[in-house]
This record gives C-alpha cells, sequence and structure tokens, in this order.
C-alpha cells in the first residue's frame, strides 16, 4: 500500500506539473477546455437557442449570464488523479489504456453535466451557484473518479488468469 500511494504521488506531481506548463496550457489544456465549452452549448441548443460559446465562455444571449471554463472546472484534474491511481496500480497495460480511456469518457460527461447544470443554476441563484460550485459538485466529480476506479478494480483480471493465459501462449 506504502509503494502505490508514493507512486501515485509521484505519477500525480509529475502530471500536476506538466499541466501547469506554458506549452501544455496553450497547445492542450486550453483547446481541450474550449472543446468542453462548444460541446456544452451544441447540447444546450437542443432546448435554448440564446446560448453561445467564445471560447472557454458559455454565455447566455438573452439576459447576458455567462460562465468560464477555468483550469479546476474541465475535468482535466480528475483526469488526472484517476490516471495516476490506474497507472501505478498493477495491471495489464492493455487494462490501464481502457480504464483511462473509458475514466475519460465518464468524467467528462459527468463534468459537461456540471457545467450546463451551473450555467442554469447560476441564472437561476448566485448563493445557490456559487455553493453547488464548491462544494457539491467538486465532491461529486471526484466521487465519480472513485466510484470509476473501484469498478475498474472490479473487473481487473486476477493475476492467476493472467498468469495461466501467459503460460499458455
Amino acid at each position: 500500500m506504502l509503494k502505490f500511494l508514493t507512486y501515485f504521488s509521484i505519477v500525480q506531481m509529475s502530471l500536476f506539473t506538466i499541466e501547469k506548463l506554458n506549452t501544455t496550457r496553450e497547445l492542450i489544456i486550453i483547446p481541450f477546455t474550449e472543446m468542453i465549452a462548444q460541446l456544452s452549448t451544441w447540447l444546450i441548443q437542443f432546448f435554448d437557442h440564446q446560448v453561445i460559446s467564445n471560447g472557454i465562455i458559455l454565455q447566455h444571449i438573452g439576459n447576458g449570464f455567462s460562465v468560464s471554463i477555468e483550469s479546476g472546472c474541465n475535468g482535466v484534474e480528475a483526469l488526472m488523479i484517476l490516471a495516476s491511481a490506474m497507472l501505478v496500480f498493477p495491471a495489464p497495460w492493455l487494462f490501464k489504456l481502457q480504464g483511462i480511456i473509458i475514466g475519460f469518457i465518464a468524467v467528462e460527461l459527468l463534468n459537461i453535466v456540471r457545467i450546463i447544470s451551473l450555467f442554469y443554476l447560476g441564472q437561476w441563484n448566485q448563493v445557490a451557484f456559487e455553493w453547488a460550485h464548491l462544494y457539491i459538485w467538486e465532491a461529486l466529480i471526484m466521487l465519480d473518479v472513485l466510484i470509476i476506479f473501484l469498478c475498474w478494480l472490479k473487473f481487473l483480471p486476477n493475476t492467476s488468469e493472467l498468469t495461466t493465459k501467459n503460460h499458455a501462449d
């Protein structure tokens, strides 16, 4: 357990350091966040045509309310925590890759629900928006990461099956 926590901390610190680099932010993080904003706007426009996105900002044309998807709100940090745990856990590399891809999709889908709900909550009540943004959704996204990791562990091939398969090949 100590070995896992040590490696987990090292990988996580490395990923967070890479994320903070200007090059990474300019080439990956900002374009990814803009894509999340565009996807959120596209989904909202199915039932509300007065919403536009500009870069990382979603805005309601009718009332002028807008939200900006900043670092910490784009799901990247949650994904880095999930990926760190999966990368250092003793499992086959293909299983790790599959887990990270499925986890990425699951976290970002929930994050889009989060963005859209906060966008409308902020138009209704600013105090409720702040509370949901800072407390409820932060906990739910981290709970999502934990649940995804635990589900991934549940489907982890046991080592005796892997050993038997490798000896059979």
